[in-house]
């Protein structure tokens, strides 16, 4: 069992207008060494494959298939083994 952890995030050219909003509201707070905010997204699988490399593959097809806008967002993904959950 492997737990993948895709991070979603607009790409560099898309304006965040969240993000700026968070980083006005973040300078207001008196946070003025904050010089940008991007917003974006985690999405969490837990994904029953015989190797990292095997739960790797079905995230990044998750994230080309349906998680991630292709033409407006990256996406990267961390996966790590997670122990056999006992019954």
């Amino acid at each position: 069992m492997y737990k993948a952890i895709a991070t979603i995030t607009l790409r560099p050219s898309i304006l965040d207008p969240q993000g700026k909003a968070t980083q006005r509201a973040l300078h207001d707070l008196g946070a003025s060494l904050v010089e940008s905010v991007r917003i974006g997204k985690s999405v969490e699988l837990m994904i029953d494959a015989a190797t990292e490399a095997e739960a790797r593959e079905v995230a990044a097809r998750a994230c080309q298939q349906l998680l991630a806008n292709s033409v407006m967002e990256d996406y990267r993904i961390t996966v790590e083994a997670q122990p056999a959950m006992r019954a």
